[in-house]
């Protein structure tokens, strides 16, 4: 009586075949090969060596299957290909230790991949458009395109490998059935969305930090410039303490005096820059620049007329808009306004302002 040669020793077999064919050339071609199967075990032994199903044998062995398809059959086995299960893995996102581990789900995804019956080339041609059940039980999709076999979104790259006990298809895509499919399909589009938001939460803080320093900084910056701009308000706050408060979390409004507007301010009172940041008075002067709250230009325009209360002592400054223009106290102009900050805004403006008291 001849010995039955297994599934197994089918796929270990065809392998070697395709190795040794590799090896007389390098050229690439699709031919239809007749193979008899054999069980000799040095056969098996380069066959493991040339690797071509390694994935699937070690996991017919996970999943304690090899019984099964060494049984009476007939049986038909899509045999995925090692880069067909590479490209698997890379898809969703899994080692195959992760795979292997799992014998529950394996044992599903390898049973997806068998059907019932012998089918050769001609038999599943015929099933053109059928759904076909499997040993799962649930089935898969056959379709004949441009005179390929597909199965599910795997093509039939080398079929009829003839075995006692049934025949080998081997196809270069794995099978997954669908409840797995969407079961993995949410866990994927889960984490993917954890990463989205991380990465976007990452890159958002990121660009809010690189695009939005504090009033401080901005300030320091600008003085810092070419050409220099806010050195006197700069020299200002770092005179009177200030400079942490504009760092802290606000949110704060600054109306911020340029450089020119200091200079005019200085030509009015008849001092120096020195005189001026050794007033007494300084700090206030300054606060009276700063409102608690954030207003961009159109929520100044938006309340306007009106006076608004600022960080000295609840003194107040008239907001108002002449010929579109934002004007505070009647003397001073927002020549820029909205200059974006972490913990504020900044309106440049053309004077600097003077407290009542």
């Amino acid at each position: 009586m001849r010995k039955r040669l297994s599934f197994f020793a089918l796929l270990l077999a065809f392998a070697m075949i395709v190795a040794a064919c590799s090896s007389d050339s390098d050229d690439t071609t699709t031919t239809t090969t007749t193979t008899e199967p054999t069980a000799d075990t040095s056969v098996l032994d380069l066959a493991i060596e040339a690797g071509q199903f390694s994935t699937l044998i070690a996991a017919i062995d996970a999943a304690d299957l090899g019984e099964t398809l060494e049984g009476e059959g007939p049986f038909t086995v899509l045999a995925p290909t090692d880069a067909a299960f590479e490209a698997a893995f890379e898809a969703l996102g899994i080692t195959p230790e992760e795979l292997l581990a799992d014998t529950e789900t394996l044992t599903a995804i390898l049973l997806y991949h068998v059907l019932g019956e012998a089918a050769d080339s001609q038999a599943v041609a015929a099933l053109d458009g059928s759904s076909v059940p499997t040993l799962n039980p649930q089935t898969i999709d056959i379709n004949v395109v441009d005179g390929q076999v597909k199965i599910n979104e795997a093509t039939d790259v080398s079929a009829d490998l003839a075995a006692d006990n049934g025949i080998v298809h081997v196809i270069d895509g794995v099978l997954l059935p669908p409840d797995i499919a969407e079961a993995l399909g949410v866990a994927m589009a889960e984490e993917d969305m954890e990463e989205e938001t991380t990465t976007t939460t990452e890159a958002t803080t990121t660009t809010t930090e690189a695009m939005d320093p504090t009033i401080a900084e901005i300030v320091a910056e600008a003085a810092a410039g070419d050409p220099a701009e806010f050195t006197v308000l700069l020299a200002a706050l770092e005179t009177a303490g200030l400079v942490d408060a504009l760092n802290g979390e606000g949110p704060f409004t600054v109306f911020a005096p340029t450089d020119e507007a200091f200079a005019a301010l200085l030509e009015e009172l008849g001092v120096t820059a020195e005189e001026l940041l050794a007033n007494p008075d300084l700090a206030n002067i300054l606060l009276y620049h700063v409102v608690s709250g954030k207003f961009l230009a159109a929520d100044v325009i938006e309340i306007a007329p009106a006076d608004v209360p600022t960080l000295y002592e609840e003194n107040t400054v008239a907001i108002a808009v002449v010929d579109g223009s934002v004007v505070i106290n009647d003397v001073a102009t927002v020549i820029t306004p909205d200059v974006m900050a972490s913990n504020g805004v900044i309106h440049v403006i053309d004077a600097v302002l003077g407290p009542a008291s």
